[in-house]
């Protein structure tokens, strides 16, 4: 995030979209609430689905699954047309002003309302609303980066923020809402395929010397070229990929085309699972490792808004399990690594010591803080609450052309229905942790596919029966809710449920650019059983 959390009730309006926050970031969405409801912030939302937020938003955009781009292009289009747009932020700091602004002149209010199936006066009101309203804050998660154009989809709400003048201050930004507690450090740590800690590229040749160094290594001796991705890895499991080491992560429920990917995995010659419950990948592996959960472990989180925070083990683990630095310690020691930092202080030290925007942070410091966000560099500075105060870290923004490309896979006569998929607030990702909790499991034990009451009534299916889903990679049987939280030629089933698992069914069409799923858009068919 650009910004903080604690700023909803600094902006005047906030534009939500690809979040159903109050399921899925239950506390922030409550923040949002309560700036909407208690401090009179206007709140649009712009989502396929009626979600929770959409009942008090002053605009609840309903578009089609897969068309991001395209509305926020029109809303831009719009904000110029009307010269709503903040003149002085972009002479002062973006370049690529007048491409960009011709490339707009596509993206008509009836372009739009043709391709995403937003009234276009919807479309007016709402970009009125956000850019005349003030400081505008805006929050999105994975159901804009999940898609074969997830990169375009993140630009175009950096852009949009922009050409408003909407950074480096309170209550603006750009403002991803990160989806597991410590996916921001795992970034930030370098567990990605093309950097070190801090975002350090690999391709950089004093980057490599640098931690060559640190680590005793020789330089040459490096990587110089960029790794796969998840999802790569996958699909190369059996043939260039031999072997697998798969930490805290559970595919054989979280990626898209299940099927294909058993195949893949099976393909291997070794993988090692090291998790803290035998999950579903984990009966899949050569070996488990028992791993500790996160109360009973040392170690720092950095959360959604870069904020670094230091966490105490609190009990003891089960025996047998191991920290997640204790079995990697040894791993490497065995392999013949020496000096290997072997407490989670000395490792934090290292980091430190090799990134730039962490260089100021201490375990003392964060012992007596209640957190510090990056970038800090040295042992004096406070933190950065707020990014890009009076220049980006590149200079200026730089404003570039987007072109529209639909879903990857369409619909049609065999396959006439979308798919969309996502979380339910009862339970977590894989369920790997929520479906053991009882209490939990006894309020959502399984999973339902949402489908609106057209489509229900022309199917002949009723509240609760059983149906059929299938795309052209699988067929689940799953339970149906009549709802009208899904429109007219729309389905949700959420991914938690390997027995009824929406991933055997979606896409696994990559964007070209982060590799990421098409997790949020696939053409299906729903039967009645």
């Amino acid at each position: 995030m650009t910004n903080s959390m604690q700023e909803t009730d600094k902006a005047d309006v906030i534009l939500v979209t690809g979040t159903n926050t109050t399921w899925n970031h239950p506390v922030f969405g409550g923040m949002i609430k309560k700036s909407v409801k208690q401090k009179g912030v206007k709140l649009i939302v712009v989502d396929p689905r009626d979600i929770d937020l959409a009942k008090i938003a002053d605009i609840h955009l309903r578009h089609n699954p897969g068309t991001d781009t395209a509305w926020l292009m029109g809303l831009q289009h719009i904000i110029v047309r009307e010269n709503w747009h903040n003149k002085e932020f972009i002479e002062e700091r973006v370049e690529g002003w007048d491409e960009y602004a011709k490339s707009l002149e596509f993206y008509t209010p009836e372009k739009v309302e043709e391709i995403t199936g937003i009234p276009k006066d919807m479309l007016y009101k709402a970009a009125k609303l956000y850019a005349t309203s003030g400081r505008g804050a805006l929050y999105y998660a994975m159901g804009i980066t999940q898609h074969t154009k997830g990169v375009d989809n993140v630009k175009a709400c950096a852009f949009l923020q922009m050409i408003l003048g909407n950074y480096g201050l309170e209550g603006t930004g750009v403002n991803p809402l990160r989806g597991q507690n410590n996916v921001q450090g795992a970034c930030d740590m370098g567990a990605l395929p093309n950097g070190f800690s801090g975002y350090q590229p690999v391709t950089v040749e004093d980057n490599r010397k640098k931690f060559a160094e640190a680590w005793g290594i020789n330089y040459e001796d490096m990587d110089d070229k960029v790794g796969e991705t998840v999802t790569t890895m996958v699909n190369k499991a059996g043939d260039t990929i031999k072997a697998l080491y798969i930490m805290g992560e559970n595919p054989m429920v979280s990626d898209p085309n299940l099927h294909h990917a058993k195949e893949q995995f099976e393909k291997l010659d070794f993988m090692v699972v090291q998790d803290i419950f035998l999950t579903e990948t984990a009966e899949l592996a050569d070996v488990v490792l028992p791993a500790c959960a996160f109360a009973e472990k040392t170690g720092t989180f950095s959360n959604t808004e870069r904020r670094v925070q230091l966490a105490r083990k609190a009990i003891n683990g089960p025996k047998g399990a191991k920290q997640d630095y204790e079995i990697i310690a040894e791993i490497a020691t065995r392999m013949g690594a020496v000096n290997f930092p072997n407490t989670p202080e000395a490792l934090f030290e290292e980091m430190r010591q090799l990134t730039p925007s962490y260089k100021g942070m201490t375990y003392e410091r964060l012992e007596n803080n209640p957190g510090l966000r990056w970038p800090c560099p040295t042992e004096d500075h406070p933190g950065t609450p707020i990014l890009h105060v009076g220049k980006f870290s590149r200079g200026k923004g730089l404003l570039t052309a987007l072109e529209y490309r639909p879903p990857q896979e369409m619909i049609d006569k065999d396959y006439p229905i979308w798919l969309t998929t996502g979380r339910l607030l009862q339970h977590y990702h894989t369920g790997s942790m929520t479906r053991r909790s009882k209490v939990l499991n006894k309020i959502v034990p399984y999973g339902r596919v949402e489908i609106n009451p057209g489509d229900a009534k022309r199917l002949g299916v009723k509240n609760g029966e059983k149906v059929k889903v299938t795309s052209r990679r699988g067929t689940i049987d799953i339970e149906a809710q009549v709802t009208t939280r899904v429109q007219e030629g729309v389905v949700f089933i959420p991914f938690h449920f390997i027995e009824s698992g929406a991933n055997f069914l979606t896409n696994d069409a990559l964007d070209p650019v982060a590799k990421i799923p098409e997790y949020k858009v696939c053409a299906v068919k729903v039967e009645k059983v």
